[in-house]
């Protein structure tokens, strides 16, 4: 079968290596040149006359599935999957390609440098500098400080990896235990008040679903030690901002750094404006390695992809 391909993509359409080595497997492809963020209509009609796609963030519903018979394979592009409704993806016959954690090593290093960064306070020292004052900004060392991962999958587990070289005591919490990686890395599983009462930092890495929207709200935030550091790279919604923003500007909270929020970008700076908050624009896996490895799964996916269900489990 001549198969029809659309990649959704904007970063993916753009990479020389990706349209390459998509090409090659099938030349009868449509890339978003146009640089637009597809939603709704515009997804569909994009997405119109191809049975296979490439997609990333764009949300996949059931109307769209059903507005799109001739579509029978998603080649996923990145690791999330709280925009695909995967049980009418599954219920209509479309096969999802996917793979999880590609994008670990990326995610992991830039949780590492938004610790540093705020432990440092490095934000602080370059705000002074360009201002044209010059001063000590006293910061502390992540080197042997306590911290907390929510969510010990692929990336929690690279991040605890990274830690150890920091003389770091790790403290972890999930729904599931892997007693032989926690053995070998010395990670110690906890509750998740306990792990929120004695971390000095703690770092987020949960996928977001009907379970974890919301699941640090104004009681667990409360809940975090005086003067610890929240870092969140998972996925916005999971962290109530509102709450955050209070604790932030009453200095209970040290400061905190997300890479990703509720509404993307930003409805308001009422907590990006904040001098001890931390924003970068949703880069977790935007890196030239990351972005690589991710396309070229997405691309393998169209080839060898399943039932949704199944694919999306651990």
């Amino acid at each position: 079968m001549d198969h029809r391909v659309a990649v959704t993509s904007r970063s993916f359409s753009k990479h020389p290596v990706l349209r390459q080595a998509l090409l090659e497997r099938y030349p009868r492809t449509t890339f978003n040149d146009s640089g637009a963020s597809l939603r709704g209509a515009d997804l569909i009609a994009f997405l119109k006359g191809h049975d296979k796609a490439i997609t990333a963030l764009e949300p996949l519903d059931a109307a769209l599935f059903d507005a799109l018979p001739e579509l029978r394979v998603v080649g996923k592009y990145g690791v999330g999957l709280d925009m695909i409704d995967l049980e009418a993806m599954a219920d209509r016959g479309v096969k999802l390609g996917w793979t999880a954690g590609v994008n670990r090593r990326a995610v992991s290093e830039l949780v590492v440098a938004l610790l540093l960064s705020l432990f440092r306070r490095l934000p602080q020292s370059l705000s002074l500098v360009a201002n044209g004052e010059w001063r000590q900004v006293i910061g502390r060392q992540l080197s042997g400080r306590t911290i907390g991962i929510i969510g010990l999958g692929h990336v929690g587990k690279d991040l605890a990896t990274l830690l150890g070289a920091f003389g770091c005591r790790v403290m972890a919490h999930d729904i599931r235990t892997d007693d032989a990686f926690c053995a070998r890395h010395a990670v110690e599983m906890t509750d998740l008040q306990t792990l929120l009462n004695d971390s000095e930092a703690v770092s987020i890495h949960l996928p977001l679903d009907d379970a974890t929207r919301g699941m640090i709200g104004r009681e667990q935030l409360a809940a975090l030690a005086d003067g610890a550091i929240l870092v969140n790279t998972a996925r916005g919604g999971i962290v109530d901002e509102a709450a955050l923003t209070d604790e932030l500007r009453a200095g209970r909270i040290a400061a905190a750094a997300f890479d990703v929020f509720a509404v993307e970008p930003p409805a308001d700076d009422a907590l990006t404006g904040l001098p001890n908050f931390l924003a970068t624009p949703h880069i977790g896996g935007s890196t030239e390695e990351a972005v690589l490895a991710m396309g070229l799964a997405a691309i393998d996916g169209l080839d060898n992809a399943g039932d949704p269900r199944a694919v999306a489990l651990p």
